[in-house]
């Protein structure tokens, strides 16, 4: 396990479409804890670290509000990839989308309005890369989830690299070609340590790539990713959702979310519901599932 974040950072402004609070991140963040994303330790900040889609090597960032619309990105990683970089963050914290369009179907949506009224500059955190979702999803396999965290950020701590951002100390998935293949002190299968592997070569490929995925029609991301081992329905919706980050992708395997839904609706049929949601599915998604009022 390597260290790092002694570097001078490099400094991005990235201005925001609708409205974003880092304030509300934080304290998303301070309830739903997720390997390579933390609230940092000043207000209103996030610390990341993670593996740089691609180019495969490694990055911490601390993002920073600005202003109302701008935030500021600082990039600890080597200089040709930064602009990458400042893309995957931007996309796994939903900053690459009009948030105003989600604000308008939101306002027609009383329990949507309810919720985002509750935490109106968040958006969907997601993972930072659809290796990592594709990875995570593997793990939780039949796992609780709070267990297969833990096996990830092992893997994390051993396998991948420790940043130092915002006064926290981050670590970082492996790249996958430092995944290698795992033994069986981590806890997982052997089955699930070959899906593994093979989900790493994928990311090498291309066949992971975010880009990619957010290009094709749902159905057919969904599809590609479907073919990887160990990743069924569910698993393949997580990864092209919150994985690549496509912001209308409902996950109809997702047995709890839609049982959450009809209870919260009063129906029974969920496509009702999100077909009201096109084209934030996902976002809708994202803020039933996680987002917690008080009428919970």
């Amino acid at each position: 396990m390597a260290t790092a974040g002694a570097g001078r950072s490099t400094v991005v402004d990235a201005e925001i479409r609708g409205v974003i609070d880092l304030a509300d991140y934080a304290m998303y963040l301070s309830r739903f804890q997720r390997c390579g994303i933390v609230a940092g330790s000043e207000p209103a900040t996030v610390s990341l670290a993670f593996p740089v889609e691609r180019r495969w090597c490694y990055a911490g960032v601390l993002v920073r509000q600005r202003a109302p619309g701008v935030v500021r990105i600082e990039v600890d990683a080597p200089p040709e990839s930064v602009e990458t970089v400042v893309e995957q963050v931007c996309r796994a914290l939903s900053l690459d989308v009009d948030g105003g369009g989600f604000a308008a179907v939101a306002d027609g949506d009383p329990v949507l309005r309810h919720r985002l009224r509750a935490n109106p500059g968040l958006r969907p955190v997601l993972f930072c890369s659809p290796y990592e979702a594709a990875c995570w999803a593997v793990v939780c396999h039949r796992f609780r989830v709070a267990q297969a965290d833990a096996v990830i950020r092992r893997i994390a701590m051993n396998r991948g690299r420790v940043f130092h951002v915002g006064g926290r100390e981050i670590p970082s998935f492996p790249v996958p070609q430092e995944l290698g293949v795992l033994d069986s002190s981590y806890g997982v299968s052997e089955r699930k340590r070959r899906s593994l592997s093979a989900i790493a070569d994928a990311a090498l490929s291309g066949e992971l790539d975010a880009d990619r995925l957010r290009a094709l029609p749902v159905f057919a991301a969904v599809e590609a990713v479907r073919r990887l081992p160990g990743l069924g329905p569910f698993s393949a919706e997580l990864v092209v959702g919150r994985g690549a980050g496509h912001p209308d992708l409902f996950p109809a395997s997702e047995a709890g979310l839609a049982t959450t839904l009809r209870r919260c609706y009063g129906v029974d049929d969920v496509g009702v519901v999100t077909e009201r949601w096109r084209p934030y599915r996902g976002w809708g998604a994202f803020f039933l599932r996680e987002t917690v009022t008080d009428e919970q």
